[in-house]
């Protein structure tokens, strides 16, 4: 769904099209639309609810088949969110932890799931924008659009601290770390300039594979007895593992907001879809990722906690000693970098649409194109550089994103958009059936708990960024090594 085609044997450039859809969920179209472009006027070509005609001459970004897409939503959420959550546990306490961390992948599951419904009920909807648009006007876009952009701008941010926190681990902290970022925002503005997700799935393969490599590495070092970076090299060593933990309001729902940035890709969910082949198929590709993130959140988590305790460093690259620091670094390199690619370009290709929408500039190489779609991601990842040099604390950087931005748009948002699709049911008994009621209960209390942990890990966001800095002394811009934090 998502698609028209368009006839070239219409009589009349006023004549209303026929619409009737096929078996994959395309729509065919006869007659002439006078809002598509010229190119679909001619037949066969097909004319999709974002992008407009899609055929010959023009850039193909319907390219993306279901498995690919699965990989790419996977490395959305396997990437930064991950490397906070042994510390997390130590935070909460081993049980809560894993029951929270639990809670939030079913709750987000079924959010992530929902999106790919929303899009085929409303095709030409290519981000949480354009739904906000859709159910609240031009308020709902504006608000939608900029917590969106925000939200994937704040996240390259932490993966350009990812990458300086690498570097200078590889590097055993060969230079400033603000010359570090500078070097990681470089690295990244080409790859993120490749135009559509087709080009640049290849990034997301490359990236899962490297951080789960690297997390794996780490694990194994750690699991097999090695003592952490952290802790004393001599002499006896309690790892301190809580089962129960007792942290306080602010480091309870900093650590919670950290959990929902592991599954905060969420946002990033809609506009990968748009570019598959055949939108039906995404719950295939979110139930994958979903199945494969989940139990490999828990697994690492436990087992590096377990193994690390108290000595757990933030991110968790740098528990084992430094020879496997370093290591597992370098090896994490090409998942970071990919991090940030996607990240870029997903705000990049939302204002380029937006800007270029129903014109031939958006699906046709024209320098119109070629400069607006260079200046997005430019001006993006600009915006990020300055997030990550403005405030250099990993971890409480992570929990304010997903705190701030993440609980909205992988929670609350989509709640939202089933409650704009179903409201009509209320007024209808016969469709009030349990299972409704129960998916209302469900939506409800994603609405008033996502609110809840979007407030609360905000305020404990701040409070550990504030803490962070007066214990190390750390300036925005700073040259001090962020490889070794606690």
């Amino acid at each position: 769904m998502g698609f028209s085609r368009a006839s070239s044997t219409s009589k009349s450039s006023q004549e209303k099209p026929v619409m009737r859809e096929k078996e994959d969920g395309t729509v065919v179209q006869s007659g002439v639309d006078a809002r598509i472009d010229e190119e679909a006027r001619v037949n066969e070509i097909e004319v999709d609810g974002v992008f407009g005609a899609q055929g010959d001459g023009t850039v193909n970004y319907k390219s993306v088949g279901w498995i690919s897409t699965s990989i790419l939503l996977m490395k959305t959420q396997i990437g930064l969110g991950v490397l906070n959550i042994p510390d997390v546990f130590h935070t909460l306490g081993l049980a809560p932890g894993v029951i929270i961390l639990v809670v939030i992948a079913v709750l987000t599951t079924w959010t992530d799931y929902y999106i790919g419904i929303f899009k085929l009920k409303h095709p030409t909807v290519y981000s949480v924008s354009d739904c906000g648009a859709l159910m609240f006007g031009r308020v709902g876009r504006e608000i939608f659009g900029v917590g969106y952009w925000l939200l994937m701008t704040c996240i390259v941010g932490s993966a350009l601290l990812g990458l300086s926190t690498a570097l200078n681990a590889i590097s055993l902290h060969g230079t400033c770390t603000a010359v570090f970022v500078v070097v990681a925002a470089v690295a990244t503005y080409p790859l993120a300039s490749l135009r559509t997700l087709g080009g640049i799935k290849w990034v997301g393969w490359v990236g899962l594979a490297s951080m789960i490599v690297s997390i794996l590495t780490v694990t194994i070092a750690v699991g097999a007895g090695g003592r952490p970076s952290l802790a004393p090299q001599e002499g006896p060593m309690d790892l301190n593992i809580v089962i129960w933990g007792h942290p306080s309001f602010a480091d309870a729902m900093n650590a919670i907001g950290n959990l929902v940035f592991a599954y905060a890709g969420t946002a990033a969910f809609l506009p990968i879809a748009c570019e598959m082949r055949n939108t039906r198929d995404y719950g295939k590709a979110v139930i994958t990722c979903q199945t494969f993130v989940t139990v490999f959140y828990i697994v690492i988590g436990v087992v590096v906690y377990c193994y690390a305790g108290q000595y757990v460093a933030s991110p968790a690259l740098g528990t084992a000693g430094v020879l496997l620091k370093r290591i597992s670094y370098g090896l994490a390199l090409p998942g970071l970098l990919a991090a940030a690619v996607i990240y870029t370009h997903l705000p990049a290709k939302w204002l380029f649409v937006r800007f270029l929408r129903n014109s031939h500039h958006l699906t046709h190489s024209t320098p119109t194109h070629w400069i607006v779609w260079l200046s997005c991601t430019l001006g993006c990842l600009v915006f990020s550089y300055i997030i990550a040099s403005a405030i250099p604390v990993f971890g409480g950087l992570v929990g304010l994103v997903g705190a701030l931005f993440g609980t909205m748009f992988s929670l609350q948002a989509v709640s939202i958009m089933w409650f704009f699709d179903y409201w009509p049911r209320f007024k209808m008994t016969e469709k009030r059936t349990k299972w409704f009621w129960f998916l209302v209960a469900v939506n409800a209390f994603i609405i008033v708990g996502g609110t809840f942990i979007m407030v609360g890990g905000t305020y404990g966001s701040v409070i550990s960024i504030r803490d962070s800095y007066a214990a190390s002394g750390g300036t925005p811009w700073s040259c001090a090594d962020n490889s070794n934090s606690s």
